[in-house]
């Protein structure tokens, strides 16, 4: 038998702070068009051999 999913835990001070911190950080941040095309091929492979799934 499965084991239960606990629950996110919330954030509270220096934790959010980070968190938000890190989150606007890499607002900025854009992926090459390199990886993007390979992240697509790679998603395009997976979702022919699971049709039925998608």
């Amino acid at each position: 038998m499965a084991k239960p999913i606990k629950e996110t835990p919330i954030l509270r001070g220096k934790e959010a702070e980070h968190f938000f911190v890190k989150v606007h950080k890499n607002e900025s941040k854009k992926v090459s068009d390199k990886e993007y095309k390979r992240a697509i091929s790679i998603f395009e492979k997976v979702k022919s051999k699971n049709k039925g799934n998608f």
